[in-house]
């Protein structure tokens, strides 16, 4: 990195940090649901064009999916930016119990904060690239449906990020690290069952019901969560019950499966057998059973190289102490929280990167301290899209303080944070980490070739696959 490149990131993101924090707070106000995200995305590609990067909406056919793009030339740096929300989190700000405010969604995961926060480090970047006169090109990729949708792989699948040399992305958490480990790969479907109606006193031996067959198939795959790898989780939805008259036999219903395991074909392998017991449970009730699939992702692939130059990023970030305020909210939402959930923070913060016992938290409720970068070989419980960037252009993901030590994402505590000062001071945080990470790239040619040298290795190991079949399509969330 030159000379003055981190006093030229913090002095940009200094005098636009009101800009950015209204940013988040415009995203934050307008939660919307996978593949719906019109206002938030619009609203992002706009600032993208008012910062003077050129935009291509519509990408991979996606209404919500932009890539913004300033320079030219390689390398090629994109920054991911998220913008999608949960259902059913709709929460008043700066809260410290739960205070629904009216709305049905809500940024539960603080997409709110990473969306705007990638855009930031792609501006730092810019602005940089700009001031010395640089060739290079910077990318902002607005990435939907990262919930339940798999926005990005989708991208993957149409060609979205073929130029892109490296990406680099976030995601708020309750501490500063990289996250260092890989991910679920999932499938998602649909499995509808149709039957016969008839009057459920007077009849009911004509009828044949579609909620039994889907009450058994659920039966059948809790029955199989003891013959899969102890990794794989498997998790339904009833989304149709086929009415809510106990007096007719419903003829109509619908199960969604979400089907996890550390790789895709172990998934596959799982997914091979929840049909054999859907197909079972249309036998047994003499029902016909249909699939839908709706998306998949794959597991995430870590690049050691690029991880480390992040981490040397974040450790020269700036990381504010907590003023007495932040500490007395954060306190606020920690004593919130369930006995179970502030017993069990330090197993959700392995997933982002933390190594450690805890006993640096002694006393704190906001974490101000950047946890030492210790690769691991392991996978997270959940699951991400950034999955499949990471097998087609290497990738590296890194987490920062957003919210209160301990606080569980998908709750009303961490949208409740979405609006607080250490959201803002962990997204400008993580913006200038990611920035100078790109910029040392643009200026570090062996590093850059290095990072490069290992992904391809991995690449011709390991070929790439789409788990999304070429049919499917991205639907909004019903």
């Amino acid at each position: 990195m030159g000379v003055n490149a981190a006093d030229q990131v913090k002095e940009y993101l200094a005098n636009n940090y009101d800009a950015f924090t209204k940013m988040s707070d415009y995203v934050f106000d307008h939660p919307e649901l996978r593949f719906a995200e019109y206002k938030s995305a619009e609203f992002l590609a706009l600032e993208c064009e008012k910062a003077g990067f050129e935009v291509e909406r519509g990408v991979a056919n996606i209404e919500t999916a932009f890539v913004a793009t300033y320079g030219s030339g390689s390398p090629v740096i994109g920054f991911l930016g998220e913008y999608d929300a949960l259902s059913g989190l709709g929460q008043v700000p700066n809260e410290t119990s739960p205070k629904p405010n009216g709305n049905a969604n809500g940024h539960g995961c603080g997409h709110n904060l990473l969306g705007v926060g990638a855009f930031a480090a792609a501006c730092a970047t810019k602005n940089y690239l700009e001031e010395n006169n640089l060739p290079g090109t910077v990318k902002f990729f607005g990435c939907p449906a990262e919930e339940g949708g798999s926005g990005k792989t989708y991208m993957v699948r149409e060609g979205v990020f073929d130029e892109v040399d490296i990406a680099l992305t976030w995601h708020p958490a309750d501490m500063n690290g990289i996250m260092s480990v890989s991910s679920l790969a999932n499938y998602q479907v649909y499995f509808q069952f149709e039957g016969v109606s008839s009057h459920a006193a007077g009849s009911p031996h004509l009828g044949r019901s579609a909620l039994d067959a889907v009450e058994l198939m659920n039966s059948g795959v809790n029955y199989l969560r003891e013959h899969v790898v102890p990794e794989a989780r498997m998790h339904y939805a009833v989304t149709n019950t086929g009415g809510i008259s106990p007096n007719v036999v419903q003829a109509n219903a619908e199960v969604l499966y979400l089907l996890r395991a550390p790789e895709v074909h172990q998934v596959d392998d799982i997914f091979k057998r929840v049909i054999k017991i859907a197909e079972g449970a249309a036998l047994m009730t003499e029902t016909k059973m249909t699939m839908r699939f709706d998306k998949a992702c794959s597991n995430y692939i870590p690049n050691r190289k690029l991880e480390e130059i992040l981490y040397d990023s974040l450790k020269d970030s700036s990381l504010q102490e907590p003023t007495p305020e932040e500490n007395a909210f954060a306190k606020g939402i920690w004593e919130s929280l369930t006995e179970n959930e502030q017993e069990g923070y330090l197993t959700t913060m392995t997933d982002y990167g933390y190594n450690g016992d805890g006993s640096e938290f002694e006393g704190k409720y906001v974490s101000d301290l950047i946890s030492p970068y210790t690769p691991a070989d392991r996978s997270m419980a959940g699951s991400t899209d950034v999955a499949d960037v990471s097998w087609v252009v290497p990738t590296a993901q890194v987490a920062t303080a957003t919210c209160a030590i301990g606080t569980p994402a998908h709750t009303w505590q961490m949208t409740a944070q979405g609006k607080s000062s250490i959201a803002y001071n962990g997204m400008l945080r993580v913006a200038e980490a990611m920035s100078k990470a790109a910029i040392h790239l643009f200026n570090n040619k062996e590093d850059y070739e290095k990072v490069r040298e290992e992904f391809e290795a991995f690449k011709a190991a390991h070929p790439y696959t789409c788990p999304i079949p070429a049919n499917v399509q991205p639907t909004i969330l019903k």
